[in-house]
This record gives structure tokens, sequence and C-alpha cells, in this order.
């Protein structure tokens, strides 16, 4: 089976223009008790309407909700993730506003989502994002519905191939400014 880390299909798509590079977050109501984690390094990105909304992002009101077939999942972007850790600084979050399309207030309801059982803080992943060279689609089943972050998906197609959305170049400052960011 394949892994897909399921998110808003705008922020896949931020993702897949490199516009973010960053994932943050709390975790789905279906985690479990050991809650969220990265436990892969290596996944698709499964993008969702469920919860959508532009008004949450920094997106121009009005943006195209990227979408589709609601009995079909497209599959455009691949990801890597090259390093992931839990930042509990608040103004250490902040810095990382220029990396992702989340308006303050809703990284902030993120931020202090399981106070007061746990201290503050959120899921921190730096992403290398990948185009695949043609969206890879497949029946919506509802085992992919639910508040879950990861998926299984079946076998991709056979020759399916990608390439990085950021240039290495660009990739490297980008990584340099998010890791100054939050150290």
């Amino acid at each position: 089976m394949s892994i897909a880390f399921k998110d808003w299909a705008v922020v896949c798509d931020a993702l897949g223009r490199g516009v973010q590079s960053i994932i943050l977050r709390k975790g789905g109501i279906a985690e479990g008790r050991d809650g969220f984690r990265f436990k892969h390094d290596a996944f698709f990105l499964f993008p969702t309407l469920f919860h959508e909304q532009v008004e949450r992002t920094t997106l121009p009101p009005g943006t195209t909700i990227p979408g589709g077939n609601p009995d079909e999942v497209s599959i455009s972007f691949y990801a890597e993730a090259e390093w992931s850790e839990r930042v509990s600084d608040w103004d250490k979050v902040l810095r990382l506003a220029p990396f992702h399309i989340w308006k303050e207030e809703i990284v902030k309801e993120r931020f202090h989502y399981n106070e007061p059982e746990e201290a503050p803080g959120i899921h921190v992943a730096l992403l290398r994002v990948y185009r695949l060279n043609a969206p890879w689609k497949f029946p919506y089943l509802p085992r992919y519905g639910g508040c879950r972050s990861w998926l299984n998906l079946p076998e991709p197609p056979e020759g399916l191939g990608w390439s990085p959305v950021l240039t290495d170049e660009e990739h490297a400052r980008r990584v340099e400014a998010i890791r100054a960011a939050i150290t």
C-alpha cells in the first residue's frame, strides 16, 4: 500500500505551487491516544475538501478551491519530509508565517489545541514536494473520510514519475530560512 498525508485541497495546492514548504499540524481527532506524529518520511498529498475554508487562509477571498469529482480522488503531488519537530515557542511559530497560507488565528487555535492537558505547541514538518507527471486518479472510498492524517492508498500506477516543485537552489534557500525562523 502507498501512504498519503491528508490535508486541505488549498494547502496541497499551495505546496504544489511552491508557495508553502511546511505543514503545521495539531492532529486529527482520529489520531488515537498517541496523538499526531509525522510517521512517514515519504507520502502522497491527499487533497480534501473536508473542513475546507478559504477564509481560514491568507488566500484572497473568492479563491477557487481545487477540486473536482467527489467520487474520485486525484493525487498530483508527492512529498518527502526532510525533518519534523514539535515547536512550543509561540514567537518561533509566528516567524513561520511567510512559509504557509494559514491565518494567524487558525495557527494559534492549533497551537493551543490540547491545553490544558498538554503544553501548547504545534508539529512542523519541512517538505520537499514533487509534482506527478500526470494526476493519479482512483475512486473515492469511505475509508478515506474522517479526521485522520494518514491514509493507505492502492498501489500507484506503473511508470508514475515526478519532478521537484522548487529548484534545488530555491529549496535550499527555503530550508535555511525556515530553520533560521525556529532556532
